[in-house]
């Protein structure tokens, strides 16, 4: 890893000032100002703990493992502010799904 690489960085926790992440077995932070050009209220509204994202290394400290990174310099924003879009995960068994599948099966074939 070089200054300027670019990376797959996991958030592992959200604080006022920034985003703290690992990166293979360094450990690093996302400054806010590295977040966006404008004024960022909430990181929040980028990225949420445990994503990984694409960030550019800023500096390395091999003596101590750590990085730094910027996730504006890949997600120019242009003044909007991003969203991260909420999944909900999850099944549903087929004991409860049958009858919503049987229907829309005969709905087919009429």
């Amino acid at each position: 890893m070089e200054v300027g690489d670019i990376v797959i960085a996991k958030i592992t926790s959200i604080v006022g000032y920034g985003a703290f992440v690992t990166v293979d077995d360094y450990a690093g932070l996302i400054h806010i100002s590295e977040f966006s050009d404008h004024f960022v209220r909430n990181i929040a509204d980028f990225v949420k703990v445990g994503e990984e994202i694409r960030a550019r290394v800023l500096d390395i400290d091999e003596d101590n493992k750590r990085v730094k990174l910027s996730y504006k310099s890949l997600h120019k924003t242009r003044g909007v502010k991003c969203k991260v879009p909420e999944y909900k995960i999850g099944f549903k068994t087929l004991e409860n799904s049958l009858d919503t599948f049987i229907e829309e099966y005969k709905e087919e074939k009429e």
